[in-house]
């Protein structure tokens, strides 16, 4: 749970890093460059505790990619609606729907038994 919890907080951060100064039209690009670095860097001290903390605690690093990732969706997509007041479409969602199952299906723990597709 702890690794789930920083994920998130490390997302929001790099969320903000990589997306707001698309809205902020006036600013020159080293500004942008400097301030997503600042904010990254905090997103970084919330990422390698959680990874680390993930890790020991069994997670594989296939597996907290997929968490990452699944998270960063979850994250960008309240962030497009609410910061930069995009719409949220239906085939967004249903790309991310297949995006979480194939992270699903990555996540299994019981590698060793293949998956009986028909």
């Amino acid at each position: 749970m702890r690794t789930v919890v920083l994920l998130f907080a490390s997302n929001i951060f790099m969320t903000f890093a990589w997306y707001y100064h698309l809205q902020q039209k006036g600013w020159p690009l080293w500004k942008a460059i400097a301030l997503s670095w600042l904010i990254a860097f905090f997103e970084y001290c919330l990422m390698v505790p959680a990874n680390r903390y993930g890790f020991a605690s069994g997670f594989s690093g296939y597996q907290l990619k997929m968490i990452q990732e699944v998270i960063t969706l979850v994250v960008f997509c309240l962030f497009a609606m609410f910061i930069l007041k995009e719409p949220l479409h239906l085939r967004y969602l249903i790309s991310f729907a297949f995006y979480w199952a194939l992270c699903i299906s990555c996540s299994r723990n019981d590698l060793t038994e293949p998956y009986v597709l028909i």
